[in-house]
């Protein structure tokens, strides 16, 4: 028999993707509050917005926040000071820091604008700071001219230190507790959140650990007061990932256990925070295991925040309710809005999912909220906690609750002051504040999220600030809005599926985020494909049998052949996970990696479809009257397609896709370490409607590539590999000097650098370079070869480099839980392994692998300069080298040399930096403050220049055209009796 906790743990799932307005349907039902109760809400909200508006006016803090709101340049500018500043050791960058974000805004608009005689003190300061920073010659700037730029960085330092302090209770614990006793937090509890972004290593996850310990301590020793702690998973592992679900939960089970047994001691209550919507179902399984802990029979001090923006928001609250009676105690459970909005949106996007886990509107979620808020109080095993600065909730809250008072308001420290004092200091309600406790230096990014998440446009917050919006709109009902657009989606962000409509549909993905779905992903490649024994032709004989197809498909409409392209990407996505199950044998791919790989091919079937049908119509060109000019782009004959193995379908299918629909046939050759791919995808093809002799598959080595490059019967070599081989094709081409010339496109590959500046976040950084420089055994070509870190941080850099490889999984490709598999084969692995030994006594870190297998370990290498570094080595190794502060521009120019230019990284908080790197690279992709590999077609063009290819940039808007013949017919239509339309033309007059 099933039980009722069972029973809802079963019914949340469903909600996960389902789709906004089956979700609200029955939600504005229960968050509606009609007639008397509608009006009493709208006047206490009134009477919250007073108080609310009477600390604004007072208020300097909240003035400043007035003055320099988000979405100005001002605001914007001071943001971004906040989130860099505080972390840059070194006195250089941070004057390029400061002048960058201060040179650029108006200040001066801003000049006595606040009642604040502080907030215009700080415009002043502002003002001062851009003087002597900008290019003005003013007399201002030369009276303070002497100061000069320390005085600027250490009043800018100043500054940040002040707006930490405002949003921070404390430095540590001892002084978080002590300032709770101020008379400005009199009435009021805390929960104490020791702050820090998730953990990258098992370092940083014992660190967390230990001061959630010292906190749950400190607290303990005057557990009378009431504050409690708050928990962040993320912080105490560094693996906190479904994939990693078998090991990662059940030690953070174990975690939590041990802290909770330490608050249950002491009579502190402990509540674990929500995080991304990835991590949901992990939480649960945690919370419930520390719920059921013998030990913590009898404490009701356990608690659990929820996601009132999650579409599972209300069965999870079913959930806790249900966890609750099952374990004989009250939860503790905090409704909170939600952080993580603009970040699952652009998730859900980028990886092609059904839907997104959350609400697309800002109504939807208040809605969704009040529909929570009612469930808690209807709940007998839950205590609520509503987290909200919203006045129009606060005062739904109050009306709901009649004379309860048996539950508790929360606010975020330094914000929603004015919402709550009334109703703690008069009226007898419970309010507790939620405290980030930590260094100004490694929160000030959390600061920059909480004013984001709090300050965005849509948010009360902001919109409260904003004089120009009525208090009528601000006590807007949001059940009517919703009601009013029948709970749809926000139409100005598109669906997964349609982002990038009208011209074409979005691969489809899959969630390998939900635990159920990756079993049964792993479970399907885990079987053996059955392939057949497709025959292959000779060399000769494909180029001859091609050739003959080629007038009958280059005369087909051009419509026909892109509704083969689109017919071939649907055949890819129902045999979606055949593919991956193909990759994943046969060319090692790690499961993530051959999703994303079969996604990219029909990616690249769909978008040359479209750029066909939008771009290669005969064009009119202008020209005298009594003439008609029109160019056509046609195709040039055969092509030869040769794929590499790295990339087996994607890059396959992306040659011959765009030969194709260009009117050309093909004859494709994929890399001789994965040929059953290219079969596959040539069957699918056929399929498809592309008849066989147009397009032809050819097996073999480097023979049998030179044999098809040879025949001089050929019009084109699309070819993807390495320096040497895209040369001997050229040469090839050239060889016979009574053959045609025929265009090469050749991608190859790169020295890619990555460049660190000291304003990067070490974490951000860290996770970049694991993603660019080690996934997919680093085989890729735009994979990282070359780090290039600014000197003030590169130990700092490295040392955390080392903690986040550590964790990772090197192993069976097929295994979820594995992040790096082995290297494609046996050549491969002896020349990468013969050159660590070569250089073992430079090997900053490696990490261990498995014994049997063609496992390379991850591989850190120390170069004394970067100039050490001249040949492409295509695997898990990463070179590191230094630069000094002020020479990013030779920096550059010293990568520039060395002759390749495919991808280059830049980790730098400094937009001018940004702009210099951006103008000086000469590199086909240039990635900022992300990783450096997975280029989306369509949005990210891939191709390089120099030693790295002759363009043009596969999946862009150029491609095609370098596989047409483009034709011009002119017409001299007057030949035939003079020009009818000039002689027809009447007079205007």
């Amino acid at each position: 028999m099933t039980s009722s906790l069972e029973s809802a743990r079963t019914a949340i799932r469903p909600f996960h993707r389902r789709s906004e307005p089956e979700v609200l349907a029955p939600l504005v039902v229960a968050a509606a509050v009609d007639g008397t109760a509608r009006a009493e809400v709208v006047r206490t909200a009134r009477t919250l917005l007073a108080d609310l508006r009477q600390v604004q006016a007072d208020g300097w803090v909240n003035q400043f926040l007035q003055e320099y709101r988000l979405g100005t340049e001002e605001g914007t500018a001071l943001l971004s000071l906040a989130e860099a500043f505080l972390r840059v050791p070194d006195p250089q960058t941070a004057d390029l820091l400061i002048a960058d974000k201060l040179t650029e805004a108006e200040w001066g608009n801003h000049k006595g604008q606040s009642s604040s005689l502080l907030v215009n003190s700080a415009t002043w300061g502002l003002v001062l700071g851009k003087a002597v920073l900008g290019d003005s010659t003013s007399t201002l700037k030369r009276l303070i001219a002497k100061a000069g730029e320390p005085f600027v960085r250490q009043a800018v330092g100043a500054a940040m230190r002040l707006m930490g302090q405002v949003f921070v209770m404390g430095r540590d614990i001892d002084e978080a507790i002590k300032r709770m006793e101020s008379k400005d937090n009199r009435g009021f509890t805390a929960s104490f959140d020791m702050l820090g972004e998730a953990a990258r290593t098992k370092n940083d996850a014992e660190r967390y650990f230990e001061s959630y310990a010292a906190a749950i301590a400190a607290v303990g020793r005057n557990a009378a007061r009431g504050h409690s702690v708050s928990v962040k998973l993320s912080a105490l592992h560094p693996r906190y990932e479904t994939a990693q679900s078998a090991t990662c939960v059940p030690e953070l089970a174990d975690m939590i256990t041990q802290l909770a047994r330490s608050a249950a001691s002491l009579g502190v209550q402990l509540t674990i925070d929500a995080e991304e919507a990835a991590r949901l179902e992990m939480s649960l399984d945690i919370i419930e295991r520390v719920a059921r802990d013998r030990a913590l029979r009898g404490w009701d001090g356990l608690g659990m925040a929820v996601q009132a923006y999650s579409k599972r928001a209300r069965p999870v609250i079913a959930w806790a309710n249900a966890l609750g009676n099952d374990t004989s105690r009250i939860m503790q459970v905090r409704l909170v809005k939600g952080a993580y909005w603009d970040s699952e949106i652009k998730h859900a996007q980028e990886r092609g999912l059904t839907d997104f886990p959350l609400f697309t509107r800002k109504p939807a979620t208040d809605v969704s909220y009040l529909a929570c808020a009612k469930d808690m109080f209807e709940a007998a095993k839950i205590r609520p906690a509503f987290a909200t600065h919203n006045a129009l909730t606060v005062a739904t809250i109050l009306q709901w609750a009649g004379n309860n008072r048996d539950f508790e308001f929360q606010r975020l420290h330094g914000m929603g002051e004015g919402l709550f004092e009334r109703l703690v200091r008069e009226e007898g309600y419970q309010c507790r504040t939620y405290a980030p406790v930590g260094g100004h230096r490694d929160l000030l990014a959390y600061l920059v999220r909480r004013l984001l998440e709090n300050g965005a446009n849509s948010s009360f917050v902001h919109q409260l600030a904003d004089q120009s919006i009525s208090e009528d709109e601000l006590l807007a009902d949001p059940v009517e809005k919703i009601m009013a657009v029948g709970g749809t989606g926000h139409p100005a962000i598109a669906a997964p599926a349609d982002l990038f409509q009208p011209e074409r549909t979005n691969s489809l993905g899959i969630d390998l985020d939900d635990a159920v779905i990756l079993q049964e992903t792993a479970a399907d490649i885990a079987r053996p494909v059955p392939l057949g024994n497709q025959t292959t032709a000779s060399p000769e004989g494909a180029v001859t049998a091609a050739l003959a197809a080629y007038p009958e498909w280059s005369n087909i409409p051009l419509d026909e052949r892109a509704d083969c392209l689109e017919r071939l990407a649907d055949l890819l996505e129902t045999n979606r996970s055949r593919l991956m199950a193909v990759l994943v044998q046969e060319a090692r791919k790690t499961i993530p990696d051959a999703l994303s790989e079969v996604r990219e091919a029909i990616d690249f079937c769909r978008y040359y479809a479209a750029r066909a049908r939008a771009d290669l119509c005969a064009v009119e060109l202008p020209g005298p009257t009594g003439e008609r000019n029109v160019l056509r782009h046609e195709g040039r004959g055969v092509w030869v397609a040769i794929a590499p193995w790295n990339f087996p379908l994607a890059i396959f299918l992306g040659q011959v896709a765009a030969a194709l629909v260009t009117g050309n046939t093909v004859v494709a050759k994929p890399a001789p370490q994965t040929p059953a791919i290219g079969q596959f995808a040539v069957a699918l093809a056929h399929e498809a409607g592309v008849p066989e002799d147009v397009l032809q598959i050819v097996t073999g080595g480097g023979d049998v590539g030179a044999a098809l490059t040879a025949d001089v019967r050929i019009s084109g070599v699309v070819f993807t590999g390495s320096v040497p081989t895209a040369k001997a094709i050229a040469r090839n081409l050239l060889a016979d000097d009574a053959r045609p010339l025929v265009p090469l496109i050749a991608e190859t590959g790169g020295l890619n650098a990555m460049i660190v500046d000291s304003t990067a976040l070490s974490e951000q950084v860290v996770r970049d370079i694991i993603i660019s420089g080690f996934q997919s055994a680093g085989q890729r070509c735009s994979a990282l070869r070359l780090l290039l870190l600014q000197e003030d941080i590169a130990e700092h850099t490295l040392e955390m480099l080392r903690g986040a490889m550590d964790t990772l999984n090197v192993g069976d490709p097929a295994d979820p839980s594995t992040d790096i598999g082995p290297v494609i084969d046996r050549d491969s692995y002896d020349k990468l392994m013969a050159y660590r030994a070569e250089v073992k006594d430079r090997i900053v870190h490696e990490i261990d692998v498995p014994a049997q297998g063609l496992f390379v370990p991850p591989t850190v290498i120390r170069l004394d300069n970067l100039d050490d570094l001249n040949r492409e080595w295509f695997g898990p190794l990463v070179h590191v080298a230094t630069w000094k502060a002020g020479e990013l521009e030779a920096t550059v120019a010293r990568v520039n040399a060395k002759g390749f230019g495919l991808t280059m990284g830049l980790h730098s908080r400094i937009a001018g930096s940004s702009a210099l790197v951006e103008n000086l690279a000469r590199v086909g992709n240039l990635y900022i403050n992300r990783s450096m590999i997975g280029a989306v077609v369509g949005s990210q063009p891939f191709g390089g220049e120099g030693l790295s290819g002759t363009g043009p940039k596969a999946g862009g808007p150029h491609y095609l055209y370098r596989f047409c013949a483009e034709r011009t017919t002119s017409v001299d239509t007057t030949s035939a009796g003079g020009n009818a339309s000039l002689l027809s033309l009447e007079d205007d007059s």
